[in-house]
């Protein structure tokens, strides 16, 4: 007779919203185990009957047959007494106590098995746009709470019909116990608006889009996470259009291109040239915007992405887009269906209302996001995928820690690219992109935010965490928040922040150097920092390098005017400024030339500041690429590309010299002159300035070695986005001997800001708070 014994089983990790606990259910009838599965609020919970080697055998599927989605991770696993009497094996009610074990899934693409129902004209989910299974569909911008039960997600509003119950009920379909579940009967419906013209059936309002996309027009609709703003790509007229209505004359707009081929991505091809990396992620469930370089010949618009190599591209995700791509049968503009700056919009009537003057027609759906998810982009730089921006597919990034957390952190992050993070126990979350905190709809979406994250993950900060910056609307936030609760509030500088982001995300333990360049932050003087070389470790950063100060005139404005910086290094390097500008790309009128010059002159309305960026944005205008910027990073970007046609030129180093406080600064006069020798062509220059500063950063490290003890070097701030720059300092430091971290998980612009800040103040109460290392 066999021996029964029954084990009472916990798995955490990524196992709701993924198919977890059906897989449980057939591997337990496969296997002949009896007892029951169900969802905790963070985890999933299992009673198993059987013999000790079945059982063995059961948990060692358990997490290596896990479906793909999931991510498993075996806990505890208790032998009971008492055998239950059972037969069979079920999936019982949810228990939702335990909230801070949640683990929040993200949206997903749709799977190859609903597309070919999708196509299938005898199947009753033909041509549905919202069709669904446990391995696809949303989740994230749908979910209430957890447990991720049907009650808790915004298809509660749906009744099922007989059928799909059926379906939802059955072991051996594809849908048992898929929470979104619907069909033409039961579920979503869309519904298309022009003007007066109101269609409510789903085949006639798609069709009715598909129609003026044909015909050039902008059309808003409503996705996953929010709205986009779809045009055709390849009608100049159309983009431009699209451009002046939404005040975006040169900002690069995404473009969702038809999946096809045999690997999906002979579409892709007929407009850029992805890498084998490029190509890995544009495929992944996750279907994020990926930069890739442009086909020459491509049929896209030359104003999709004017200037600039690159062109950021995406697969159709949801089944909406796959119906609106095939029928309209090319790539199109998918750029967020917004006020440029703030998060996307995802209420019909909010959108209709806000983008009126933008979009011609409207394309809705009655499904309610429940929270807005912006698409995330990824670029390429010394061989490995980076996140530029993380949101839907991404986001909520939850990560392990190498060691639990005594405290309970909420970090609200930075002023522009807004993320906030929330750290307990072993774990951290880092919310989707929220955009730049400038206008009351982006702060009501920053507070939104963080009270999903305590909810969702039931968890009540001890402290909270901000920037030092005495204006940014998150840290004001904070300070608020922190005094009418009694709690703590650290404030962190910027910028080592970037450099905690950094230690923490490589769970080093040594000191490093880092070097800290951006555009702007609240240096520890008070002053503009920008362009920094921080040593140490968390909560004991010491300034070792920068450049030298220069005085902006117009201070915050010259953040969107690169003139300003141009002009600032002429005058204090004793050149007189001229613009040699293209008109389009904008310049000063002598009026304001001549008023920037005399408040110059004076200190009055400027800053000083030893920002990078702001070097960048100097270069840009002086070899006449761009003197006004309608974008953030516009000029950088602009110089980047240029560059990219001329191969690297060998410079040396901008002179250094130390100051009063040991600093080690670099002198910039000689990128003045360099940059306007107009004997010179303009990719030349720009392919000079790169490797100049590369240089200057490699001399800056040399420099410091003679003094401290270090192998490993840190790069973090918005500037080495910059791919020539990454890659020629990685080439450089390696060639010497160091260790190069650059931030992977993490963004390394300020949407990494919030992980930073929870490293410096957790370092500053006396705690290591590190990344696992990835599996």
């Amino acid at each position: 007779m066999r021996e029964i014994i029954a084990l009472r089983m916990r798995v955490a990790g990524q196992v709701q919203g993924v198919g977890f606990r059906p897989f449980v259910y057939r591997l337990a009838c496969e296997l002949g185990v009896t007892g029951w599965v169900r969802n905790c609020s963070g985890t999933v919970e299992i009673l198993a009957q059987s013999d000790p080697d079945t059982l063995n055998c059961f948990r060692e599927h358990l997490t290596h047959s896990a479906p793909p989605l999931a991510s498993p991770e075996f806990g505890e696993a208790v032998q009971i007494k008492s055998v239950m009497p059972t037969e069979r094996f079920d999936i019982v009610d949810s228990d939702g106590t335990d909230g801070s074990n949640v683990h929040l899934p993200a949206d997903q693409f749709t799977c190859a098995d609903c597309l070919l129902e999708m196509q299938d004209p005898d199947d009753r989910r033909y041509r549905y746009p919202f069709i669904n299974c446990t391995q696809c569909g949303p989740r994230y911008t749908l979910i209430d709470k957890l447990p991720y039960d049907r009650r808790n997600t915004s298809m509660s509003e749906f009744g099922m019909c007989r059928e799909c119950e059926e379906e939802y009920l059955d072991p051996a379909d594809r849908r048992f116990h898929a929470e979104p579940i619907a069909c033409p009967c039961c579920g979503p419906a869309l519904t298309y608006v022009d003007k007066e013209v109101r269609i409510t059936d789903t085949e006639s309002a798609l069709w009715a889009a598909v129609g003026r996309l044909r015909h050039g027009a902008i059309i808003a609709v409503r996705g996953i996470g929010g709205y986009h703003l779809l045009c055709d790509a390849s009608d100049e007229q159309a983009v431009g259009r699209l451009r002046r209505r939404k005040r975006r004359p040169h900002k690069p707009l995404a473009v969702m291109v038809p999946q096809a081929g045999g690997d999906l991505l002979a579409g892709v091809r007929g407009v850029a040239r992805p890498g084998v990396e490029q190509a890995r992620c544009l495929l992944s469930p996750r279907r994020p915007i990926v930069l890739c370089d442009k086909l020459p010949s491509s049929s896209l618009a030359q104003n999709v992405a004017s200037r600039l190599g690159e062109v950021g591209i995406f697969l159709p995700y949801s089944p909406l887009h796959h119906l609106i791509l095939n029928d309209f049968s090319g790539p199109l503009v998918a750029t967020s269906g917004n006020i440029s700056g703030e998060p996307v919009l995802t209420d019909p009537e909010q959108a209709q209302a806000r983008l009126a003057r933008v979009a011609d027609a409207f394309l809705h759906h009655n499904r309610d996001i429940r929270r807005p998810a912006d698409d995330t982009v990824l670029r390429s730089s010394q061989g490995r995928m980076r996140p530029v921006r993380l949101g839907r597919g991404y986001a909520p990034v939850e990560l392990k820690l190498a060691e639990a957390l005594p405290m309970r952190l909420l970090a609200a992050g930075g002023h522009m690219k807004n993320t906030v993070s929330l750290a307990w126990r072993d774990r951290v979350v880092i919310s989707p992109h929220i955009g730049d905190l400038e206008s009351p709809r982006s702060m009501e979406v920053f507070r939104q935010v963080i009270e999903d994250l305590r909810r969702v993950y039931d968890v009540e900060p001890d402290g909270l965490v901000c920037d030092m910056h005495p204006q940014y609307v998150a840290s004001e936030w904070a300070r608020s928040s922190a005094n009418a609760s009694g709690k703590k509030c650290f404030e962190v500088f910027h910028h080592h922040a970037h450099a905690s982001a950094v230690y923490g995300e490589f769970a080093c333990e040594e000191d490093i150097l880092v070097f800290t360049w951006d555009g702007t932050g609240y240096g520890e003087d008070g002053l503009i920092w920008g362009g920094e070389g921080l040593f140490g470790v968390p909560g004991q950063w010491h300034r070792v390098s920068s450049f030298a100060p220069f005085t902006l005139p117009g201070a915050v404005m010259a953040g969107r005017d690169p003139w300003r910086s141009a002009a600032a290094l002429c005058w204090a390097a004793g050149y007189e400024f001229v613009p040699d500008i293209e008109d389009f790309a904008g310049g000063p009128s002598g009026a304001d030339l001549e008023l920037a010059r005399k408040a110059w002159n004076i200190n009055l309305n400027t800053s000083i500041s030893t920002a990078a960026g702001r070097l960048f944005d100097a270069a840009a205008c002086l070899i006449g690429l761009c003197a006004s910027a309608s974008f953030e990073g516009q000029a950088p970007m602009w110089l980047e590309a240029a560059a990219m046609e001329f191969e690297s030129p060998w410079v040396s180093a901008l002179p250094l010299e130390r100051d009063m406080n040991g600093v080690w600064r670099a002198d910039w006069r000689q990128l003045v002159k360099m940059c306007m020798d107009s004997q010179r062509p303009v990719p030349e220059r720009a392919a000079m300035f790169h490797e100049k500063m590369a240089m200057t950063l490699l001399h800056k490290t040399r420099r410091v070695r003679e003094e401290r003890c270090f192998k490993t070097v840190g790069l973090s701030g918005g500037v080495f986005q910059n791919r020539i720059l990454v890659e020629r300092a990685h080439q450089l430091l390696s060639a010497e001997g160091f260790d190069v971290l650059i931030p992977q998980r993490i963004p390394l612009n300020d949407a990494g800001l919030g992980f930073g800040q929870l490293v410096e103040a957790a370092a500053t109460s006396g705690c290591r708070m590190a990344l696992k290392a990835e599996r």
